[in-house]
């Protein structure tokens, strides 16, 4: 995350260590931790090879590899800057300054950290545009969501920017649940978003809600749509699979309670729209 004296993000430096009991670090060019199974990489604005030896020393952990690379490389070689999904506009911290002021618009500002969810993947943008179009058509429907993966939190902030008194965040990546948590700070929306770390492979959080959005990789999707207790929601966005996907999906799909909506594409991703006919 974004802490003085830094602004935005230049370059970083990566740092994967063989195990995550590394200690209390404490540097003040740490961007934030990131734990992947048994191992954690550690993000820095700065190169940090006698930190890193020092840890190694004290924990007897092990660099499984290491890098520097430029932000937009991160990114995929995007320059994350300010877009418009009306009347959302979402502007990263080193804009946010910039923030159009017409009546109408609705501001959000983020920081994207290394987290996914900046709003420049295409699902991400999708999911966004589509949670806009549906609280246009619904917003007296739509009262709570919840998001699954919610990376920085950006669809959360969306949907409660649009009037979603409650939503409910997950990610079981502890260090995207504190990006997300100080999105949500920057935003003022403490009392509508709450960001919770759960495993999502593991037990399914309460989907009695109005909305559930899930922007995930395919294994999961699968587990999710084969258990009765995921479709309790009245809406479902689900997105994060390519077209060779998409058979599966729809044939894992209990299509006796649900109705497709939309579907909509971006580049090589799909994104579909369902109601639950006993909603």
């Amino acid at each position: 995350m974004l802490k003085p004296p830094y602004t935005r993000y230049d370059q970083l430096w990566v740092y994967n260590f063989d195990r995550t009991d590394l200690g209390k670090i404490d540097d003040p060019d740490l961007i934030g931790t990131w734990i992947e199974d048994d191992t954690a990489i550690l993000f820095f604005h700065r190169e940090k090879e006698a930190l890193v030896d020092t840890i190694c020393a004290r924990t007897e952990a092990k660099i499984l590899y290491q890098a520097n690379l430029n932000y937009q490389d991160w990114e995929a070689g995007l320059d994350i800057t300010t877009f418009t999904v009306p009347p959302l506009t979402v502007a990263p911290l080193w804009e946010a300054e910039q923030l159009p002021g017409e009546e109408g618009n609705i501001p959000i500002r983020l920081d994207p950290s290394v987290i996914f969810g900046s709003g420049f993947h295409p699902t991400t943008r999708l999911c966004l545009q589509v949670i806009t179009n549906l609280l246009s058509a619904h917003s007296q429907e739509i009262h709570s969501m919840v998001d699954l993966g919610t990376g920085t939190g950006l669809l959360s902030l969306g949907a409660a920017k649009l009037g979603v008194q409650e939503v409910r965040a997950y990610d079981n990546n502890p260090f995207a649940c504190s990006v997300a948590k100080k999105n949500v700070k920057l935003n003022e929306c403490q009392e509508q978003i709450q960001v919770m770390e759960a495993d999502l492979r593991g037990a399914l959080p309460d989907t009695r809600v109005d909305l559930v959005v899930a922007n995930l990789y395919k294994g999961l999707l699968l587990n999710f749509f084969e258990n009765p207790d995921f479709w309790k929601a009245k809406y479902y966005i689900i997105s994060g699979f390519i077209p060779s996907m998409e058979e599966e999906l729809l044939a894992a799909l209990p299509m006796a309670q649900l109705k497709l909506l939309e579907r909509r594409k971006s580049e090589t991703w799909r994104l579909w729209l369902l109601a639950n006919k006993n909603r």
